[in-house]
């Protein structure tokens, strides 16, 4: 029998609640999903990659199906060597579309084989991004309803150690 497998990319820096749920939905349709966090050496992130994987893990923990990894390079040739034929990309509004709809034409161009599936974020999360989740809580607000507590007690610290320095 061969197994599906899908791919989920990201920076995940870090993951949210939003990030979970597409994460949480999507790992019931496939028998291997792979979250993937994108290692780009142009771009420094709040938290390493290795940092973000851990919290990745730790959030997925109660899905067995689920792997966390990071990968460099183009995603098609990473499906390719775990043999994923599909990539499940998360949209939070209409204006996510374009960005999506770019990379998914030249992913197929690059790799006919491989698949891209959009998911709807729940509109609970439809507002939460990385970026926002940061912002506020470099103003210590409260964040719990965005992240899990062990992403929130990492932001926390985080901002914390650079607002003493």
């Amino acid at each position: 029998m061969v197994k599906t497998k899908a791919v989920i990319p990201g920076s995940f820096d870090p993951i949210t609640n939003g990030h979970i749920d597409i994460i949480e939905r999507s790992s019931d349709r496939f028998d291997e999903l792979h979250v993937c966090v994108l290692r780009n050496m142009k771009k420094s992130g709040t938290f390493t990659v290795e940092e973000r994987i851990a919290m990745i893990k730790e959030s997925v923990a109660h899905l067995p199906n689920v792997h966390v990894h990071s990968f460099g390079g183009l995603l098609v040739d990473f499906c390719d060597k775990i043999g994923a034929t599909t990539i499940i990309r998360g949209l939070r509004a209409v204006s996510d579309f374009e960005y999506e709809l770019r990379l998914t034409s030249m992913n197929k161009k690059l790799n006919s084989r491989v698949e891209t599936l959009y998911m709807m974020s729940s509109t609970e999360y439809s507002f939460i991004s990385s970026s926002v989740v940061k912002e506020v809580a470099q103003y210590d607000a409260d964040i719990s309803e965005f992240v899990p507590k062990h992403v929130e007690k990492a932001l926390l610290a985080k901002f914390n150690q650079s607002n003493n320095e």
